[in-house]
This record gives C-alpha cells, structure tokens and sequence, in this order.
C-alpha cells in the first residue's frame, strides 16, 4: 500500500534512525514549498544534512500523521513535529505534505509546514 512509506517516514523520524529516514527517498528527491520558494531543494543529501541538524537541535523530535487522504496517486498528510530543544524552546509545527510515493519511495513532495503559535500568541522556535 502506498502509505507504508509514510509509516516508515514516521518510525525512522520517531526513532531517529537518519539510514532509515534516507531509505524513504529516492537519490533525486526534490521538495517544493509553495508558500517558500526558497527553501525548495533537490537531492537526499539535503535530507541528511537537514534532519541530522534538526535531530541534534531538538533531540526529542517526534513525527505525528494526523489525518491523511489517499487522492489518486499522492498522499495528503497532516503532519505535526514536536520537540523541546536543548536550549529550552519548544519546536512545533503543524502543516500538509503531499507525497505522491514511487515505488515505495518519496520522490518529491510539496511542504505547507508552518510554526504553530503557543498559548501567549507567540511562533514556536524554528530553527
């Protein structure tokens, strides 16, 4: 089924397993993020730098897939990531992904993440 993906995207992130993360996508990934053209990448490497920083930023990140609907070939998932960091701030984000997944792997996907505001009405910490 094409969300086993996903639900290994999951455990490997939950795990902090960065081999099994990478196993989720193919060498020539590329993530567009439609409200942030800028942070639109190319390539698994970028994965690896990526998470290996996010993992040593916030060492208790968790990955949760709230909601997700099958739309022909892609998955649309509600993503959340939480994490305290080491520096004392919480790390918080809620958003969409769509992954239309290839042979069991993400070959791109489109990113509407977004810091969720804390109870006093500030961003959480992005870093």
């Amino acid at each position: 089924m094409a969300s086993s993906v996903v639900d290994r995207l999951v455990d490997a992130i939950n795990a902090h397993d960065i081999e099994a993360l990478l196993a989720c996508f193919a060498p020539g990934y590329s993530v567009v993020f439609p409200a942030h053209p800028a942070r639109s990448f190319t390539g698994r490497e970028h994965v690896r730098r990526t998470w290996e920083a996010l993992f040593k930023a916030h060492p208790t990140v968790r990955a949760t897939v709230m909601a997700r609907v099958h739309s022909g070939e892609e998955i649309w998932g509600e993503w959340e990531f939480t994490s305290d960091s080491r520096d004392g701030a919480r790390f918080w984000q809620r958003g969409v992904i769509v992954v239309p997944p290839e042979d069991e792997v993400i070959a791109r996907a489109r990113f509407y993440m977004e810091p969720v505001e804390g109870a006093a009405g500030e961003a959480s910490v992005v870093r």
